[in-house]
């Protein structure tokens, strides 16, 4: 056994990024319970040889890493699998986002290309509003509006993707046809959405349902362009989980920004005698809002490596608060009295609650090296899904005890059916989580678990648009 190459790197300053990935690699690889100390150790010496030839053939230290693993990728089943789920978050490093001042990269990593992306996304985000402004200007009635609204903006940030991932026509073709389905049979449902000239008339229950549920099914069918048609892919749901995350902090940057901006220009212009709001309401608003959609999309795209650093703090800041507030409601439902008198919109509410934290629970699996060992944050999460799993308990008892007192309807039946998918979905995720603080499972389990479970929501929320209005009678 060669220990020449081990010596050539290890422990020197000027390879301290070096060993930290070699460090991850052994951990790695010791975690295989097939294979003995002896062959760890074997394998870190093959591993160093061949960074030591490639760094004098000359290659950096992350490049020479990255290419010694590929390759041992190609010797053992183990070293593969390290190579797929680690590497690959290495040519991301080096060969995607590369340093703006190289000019490397894709042709969207050039200034023109740059430039020629953001002429195109801003032309679909035009024609979006554009599309919207017609919707708003051709009916009054706000349920239809908000109905259709996502099908009218979707499917341009869509395009975006299909055109800067080359996806395939076929593919394109088939998305299209599944969101332009939707589409027709929401329109086309004589839904009760009350009296327009009446701002009393109640909106049928249904119809809520639908607006609330059409756009997680077309959001998901996005997610299917945005991986270039590779849903199945655990990889590709995860980087969508996270575009999803990084989406909504820029969508929160944007809208903080806009708000200012609006209320000193209504400020200055009031002062003056011009009322800025009709501009507002008819001109600004549905331009405004597919606009910060699309630019919010963008920034994500261009500028992933920044965000990414944002990602785990916000993680590890929001979960102990999260569980903090799980633990709170909890208490606050069993001392509050008996189940049967729990109010509608307090459930209403704790399902909202249950969704963030799932959300939560996603982005920081998302923004998660899985190599790193269990630490404090894994266990907070473990904290966070349990106390999920005690309030979502509590919120299925209370739910049944209302249908059970008041019968069957068509949001108890949707709120029923979203905390029974929850429920499975945070139990065995804690079920992975505490194998993987206990040392019994790898992270990449956990990590699948949530992607592969995704669809389950898409199904369910298009069983709600589809199923629910004629099996309620549209009410």
């Amino acid at each position: 056994m060669n220990d020449t190459p081990q010596h050539t790197t290890q422990h020197t300053p000027d390879h301290a990024g070096l060993e930290a990935q070699i460090d991850q690699w052994r951990g790695f690889v010791r975690r295989r319970r097939a294979i003995a100390a002896p062959d760890v150790e074997e394998m870190e010496d093959h591993l160093r040889e061949q960074v030591a030839d490639l760094q004098e053939g000359g290659l950096d230290d992350d490049e020479a890493f990255l290419v010694a693993v590929k390759r041992m990728g190609n010797l053992d089943d183990v070293s593969r699998e390290f190579a797929r789920e680690h590497s690959d978050r290495l040519w991301k490093q080096l060969v995607l986002f590369p340093d703006e001042t190289t000019g490397t990269g894709a042709g969207a990593g050039t200034s023109l290309g740059r430039f020629r992306e953001l002429g195109v996304l801003l032309a679909l985000a035009v024609a979006a509003g554009i599309a919207l402004k017609i919707l708003v200007t051709s009916t009054d009635d706000e349920a239809t509006i908000l109905l259709n609204a996502p099908f009218l903006v979707l499917p341009f940030l869509a395009g975006y993707f299909a055109w800067k991932r080359a996806l395939p026509l076929l593919t394109a073709a088939a998305l299209m046809a599944a969101a332009g389905a939707l589409a027709l049979v929401v329109d086309l449902y004589p839904f009760d959405t009350g009296d327009p000239a009446d701002p009393f008339a109640e909106t049928g229950m249904t119809v809520v349902l639908a607006i609330l549920h059409a756009p997680v099914v077309l959001w998901l069918l996005v997610g299917v362009v945005y991986a270039a048609g590779s849903w199945r892919s655990d990889a590709r749901r995860m980087d969508y989980v996270r575009f999803t995350g990084e989406l909504l902090v820029y969508l929160a940057l944007i809208a903080l920004g806009g708000m200012l901006l609006v209320g000193l220009t209504f400020g200055v212009l009031s002062l003056v005698g011009i009322d800025f709001e009709p501009f507002l309401g008819d001109w600004l608003l549905p331009f405004a809002l597919p606009g910060a959609l699309m630019v919010a999309a963008w920034l994500v795209e261009a500028k992933k490596s920044v965000v990414e650093n944002i990602a785990p703090v916000l993680a590890r800041v929001f979960t102990p608060l999260a569980a903090l507030m799980l633990v709170a409601m909890f208490v606050a439902l069993l001392t509050g009295g008996p189940l049967d008198a729990v109010d509608r919109e307090l459930l209403i509410l704790m399902d909202a609650v249950l969704l963030v934290v799932l959300f939560l629970l996603l982005y920081s699996i998302s923004a998660r090296d899985p190599l790193d060992p269990p630490g404090i944050f894994d266990w907070l999460q473990l904290v966070l899904v349990g106390a999920a799993l005690a309030v979502d308990a509590v919120a299925l008892t209370a739910m049944l005890v209302r249908i059970a007192e008041f019968g069957f309807t068509a949001n108890k039946v949707a709120a029923l059916g979203l905390n029974l998918i929850l429920l499975v979905h945070l139990a065995w995720a804690g079920r992975l989580t505490l194998g993987f603080v206990r040392g019994t499972r790898t992270f990449v389990a956990t990590e699948r678990w949530q992607t592969r479970y995704l669809p389950v929501y898409g199904a369910w929320a298009l069983i709600v648009v589809v199923a629910f209005p004629p099996l309620f009678g549209f009410a």
